[in-house]
C-alpha cells in the first residue's frame, strides 16, 4: 500500500493543485486497506426522523467537492448551491422568503451577520447579498478560490482562500482593510476551515495543522497554536489539514480536530492548549452530554469525556461510509453519510436509534439543528427540516 500511495503522490499533487473536484479524502479512505463502505446495519428503531418540508436548491455541492453549508440567523435559514442560487427560507414553514441567481459558481458559504449574507466563489469571488431583499450589496476579489463560508460581526468580513490567506473586509463596501499569510503544504486536501468571531477577535485554522487568533479590526496576531506537526516521508503521511468548523463549547474551548494529527481543546483567550487526543478528522468536531464528539478518517462516531483521554464510546458501523461532522441535539447525535443517510446516534452510548434517507447524492455538508429540528442540505440540492418522534 505504502508503494501505491507513492506512486500516485505526484498525480495527488497535481490535481489538488488545479483545484478539481477529486476528493482526496475518499481516496486516501478507499485505498487505505483496499476496504470498501460498510454495509448498514439493522438495529431496532427507537424514534422516528418525519420530514417537516423539503425544498430544492439548485444543483447543490455541485460536480466539484464543495461542503457549502446552510446557515441559520433567527427564523431564516439560508442556503446556496453550486450553480449560484442563493435561497432565504423560513425554517418552520419551508416557505422561500427570497432567491437570488449569481452569476457565478459558489464553492464557499454561507456566511451570515448584521445585514449580509455571504459567498465565496471559484473564481475568488466574495459576495454580500442583502440580508433581507437578496440583492447584491457588493462584490468584491480575494486571492484565491474560497471554500468555506466567509465570517461577519456586521462590521467586519472575513474571508479564507485556499491559498492560505485570510482577508479582512469593510462589510459596508467590501473594501479590504487587512490580510494575514499562513504558509501551505505542498499538498493537502481540498477544503478549508471557516473563520469564526467572537467579540472582537478572529479564530482560523489552516492546512499545515495551525490555529490563531487575529484582532478583528486590523489583522493583528493574538496568538497562533499548533494542533498538528507533519511527520513521514511522504507528503501523503506530511498532510495535517484543519477543514472542519471550529467549534467553541460551552466552557469556552476551541475544540479543533486535525487530520493526522490531534483533537485539541484550546482556551480562546490564551491559545494554550488545554487537552488533547491523538484523532485524525477532516470534519468538525461539537460538544453535549458532557462530552466531544467526533468523527474520524474512517466515519467512526467517537465521544471523549470533556477534558479526558479514554473513550466514553464508539460506534465503529459506519466504516468508510465519509460521514459529516457530528451534531448534537435533544439526546442524539446526527450524522450524515456518502449515501444521504441521517444517522441517530445515543449520546449515552453511541448506538443507532434512528435512520433516514433524505438525499441520494449523498450530505457532505455539516448537519444542524435548533430544538427539535435537524437540517440536513443534502449534494443533490435537498434541503430538509427533520423532526425526531
Amino acid at each position: 500500500m505504502a508503494k501505491l500511495l507513492r506512486l500516485v503522490s505526484l498525480t495527488f499533487l497535481l490535481l489538488l493543485l488545479a483545484g478539481c473536484g477529486w476528493n482526496p479524502l475518499s481516496f486516501w479512505q478507499s485505498n487505505k486497506d483496499e476496504a470498501k463502505p460498510a454495509d448498514l446495519v439493522n438495529f431496532d428503531e427507537e424514534v422516528r426522523l418525519r420530514l417537516q418540508w423539503s425544498v430544492n436548491i439548485g444543483k447543490g455541492q455541485g460536480k466539484t467537492y464543495n461542503r457549502i453549508k446552510p446557515a441559520i440567523d433567527g427564523d431564516i435559514i439560508y442556503a446556496a448551491s453550486s450553480n449560484g442560487d442563493v435561497y432565504a427560507i423560513n425554517r418552520e414553514s419551508g416557505s422561500t422568503v427570497w432567491r437570488a441567481r449569481l452569476e457565478a459558481e459558489i464553492t464557499g458559504g454561507v456566511g451570515v451577520g448584521g445585514d449580509l449574507v455571504l459567498v465565496g466563489t471559484i473564481n475568488s469571488g466574495l459576495i454580500a447579498l442583502d440580508v433581507a431583499t437578496g440583492e447584491v450589496a457588493w462584490q468584491t476579489t480575494v486571492s484565491s478560490e474560497v471554500l468555506a463560508a466567509p465570517a461577519t460581526n456586521g462590521r467586519i468580513v472575513v474571508a479564507q482562500s485556499v491559498d492560505g490567506k485570510l482577508t479582512g473586509h469593510d462589510a459596508e463596501t467590501g473594501e479590504q482593510i487587512w490580510i494575514y499569510e499562513s504558509t501551505v503544504p505542498a499538498l493537502s486536501l481540498r477544503g478549508t476551515s471557516s473563520p469564526l468571531i467572537i467579540e472582537n477577535f478572529v479564530l482560523a485554522a489552516f492546512g499545515n495543522g495551525s490555529v490563531i487568533s487575529l484582532a478583528l479590526d486590523n489583522g493583528t496576531l493574538r496568538w497562533e497554536e499548533r494542533v498538528a506537526i507533519p511527520t513521514g516521508t511522504s507528503e501523503i503521511d506530511r498532510m495535517v489539514d484543519i477543514d472542519g468548523d471550529l467549534f467553541v463549547s460551552d466552557q469556552g474551548m476551541l475544540l479543533v480536530p486535525s487530520f493526522q494529527g490531534y483533537l485539541a481543546a484550546i482556551d480562546v483567550v490564551t491559545g494554550q492548549t488545554r487537552w488533547r487526543v491523538q484523532e485524525s478528522s477532516a470534519s468538525g468536531a461539537s460538544s453535549g452530554f458532557g462530552n466531544i464528539y467526533i468523527s474520524d478518517e474512517r466515519g467512526h462516531v467517537k465521544a471523549y469525556r470533556t477534558g479526558q483521554d479514554d473513550l466514553v464510546w464508539s460506534n465503529e458501523q459506519l466504516d468508510l461510509r465519509n460521514v459529516t461532522a457530528p451534531e448534537s441535539f435533544s439526546n442524539y447525535v446526527a450524522v450524515g453519510d456518502f449515501e444521504g443517510y441521517v444517522h441517530l446516534l445515543s449520546q449515552v452510548d453511541g448506538r443507532f436509534v434512528g435512520r433516514t434517507r433524505v438525499d441520494r447524492n449523498g450530505i457532505r455538508a455539516s448537519l444542524q439543528s435548533r430544538g427539535n429540528t435537524l437540517y440536513v442540505y443534502g449534494n443533490g440540492g435537498n434541503l430538509s427540516a427533520l423532526t425526531v418522534q
